[in-house]
């Protein structure tokens, strides 16, 4: 069975992080058209995109009956505005993130998915990093012991930022907390209490632009961190057990590649991945070091997944529970001073 997909939005998300990777799935999925304002000739006529039909009109995708899934790829504050229509009007929905600017409108797009029997999901492709799927194999494996401790670096070195002003969803924590947030909630669920200190650390009138959250569950905490001003990188993961500690150095090369026009399906895409180190006791009581190879990356998987949910009813890849406690947790950031500590009810 092949679905038939369309687009909303034609920027950056999607010609890097959706296109590249559906594309190359022609026995899962045919996308026939994307929803663009403007230079639709233009993109017609570039070969990757050969039997795609581009339209300036909405209604061109939603009352297209043989479309059954709308990946929604446009500015987060209109994410929930072309959610909901593409759901009154019949078709399963792929949401970039952030997947909504309010936990509300979460809560409003799933009750109509579940009243429509649709689908709705949001786009969590970092759960397909290398570095993350690495780490969760380690931690799955049992031998760092009981896990005390993560901490998750996303950071950049961008000093110098110029004005512009925007919405708390157009800072670090919605941008790419989100991300980060996800892969913790992934792995250890929803936390007892989350510590918050958001920062404008170079333009003060613009989004945060650094934060650190810290998410707790009992005697374990998750850290999870972005900054423009880290100039010598961190671990992008190290953890903590009562048996040892691992330690990831390097963020997953897909982005890397997608950035240098080396596709997935280019033999050398996301080639070099770094091993990982996992410095440890055995349960002989040796102390041992074991460079770990890492796991494929593959954001893919994203619409691998939503492809079993649709055609056998697998259960979501992120589960709803998973994404409200995500917005949740971005959402009440903002209605609290930073920093602040905050019990999750």
């Amino acid at each position: 069975m092949v679905i038939k997909s369309a687009f909303i939005g034609f920027g950056k998300s999607a010609t890097r992080y959706h296109l590249p990777y559906v594309l190359v799935r022609k026995d899962k999925f045919d996308v026939t058209r994307i929803y663009d304002r403007i230079r639709i000739q233009e993109r017609e006529e570039r070969p990757e995109y050969t039997g795609i039909q581009f339209t300036s009109q909405i209604d061109d995708i939603l009352n297209d009956t043989s479309i059954a899934l709308v990946t929604v790829c446009t500015h987060p504050d209109s994410h929930f505005y072309y959610a909901k229509l593409c759901l009154e009007h019949g078709k399963n929905v792929l949401v970039e993130k952030p997947f909504t600017t309010t936990l509300e409108e979460a809560k409003t797009l799933y009750a109509l998915a579940r009243e429509k029997g649709l689908l709705v999901t949001p786009f969590q492709n970092r759960r397909f990093d290398s570095c993350f799927l690495t780490m969760k194999k380690v931690i799955e494996s049992g031998k760092l012991g009981k896990i005390v401790e993560v901490e998750s670096h996303f950071d950049y070195f961008r000093p110098e930022a110029e004005f512009q002003p925007g919405g708390h969803f157009d800072g670090a924590f919605y941008g790419l907390g989100v991300h980060t947030l996800d892969q913790m909630l992934a792995l250890f669920d929803r936390p007892q209490q989350v510590y918050y200190h958001l920062r404008h650390l170079r333009q003060p009138k613009n989004p945060d632009d650094t934060f650190e959250a810290q998410l707790i569950y009992g005697d374990m905490k998750a850290i999870i961190k972005t900054s423009h001003l880290v100039k010598k990188p961190y671990p992008k993961f190290l953890v903590h057990g009562t048996r040892g500690t691992f330690v990831r150095d390097e963020i997953d090369l897909q982005e890397a590649c997608l950035k240098a026009n080396i596709m997935p399906d280019n033999p050398l895409f996301s080639a070099g991945e770094h091993p990982a180190l996992l410095d440890y006791i055995d349960e002989q009581g040796n102390s041992l070091k074991a460079y770990i190879p890492a796991v494929k990356g593959d954001y893919g998987r994203v619409y691998d997944a939503i492809y079993e949910t649709l055609t056998r009813g697998s259960a979501n890849y992120v589960s709803e529970t998973e994404a409200l406690t995500n917005l949740e947790i971005l959402e009440t950031a903002f209605h609290q001073p930073s920093p602040s500590l905050i019990t999750l009810p």
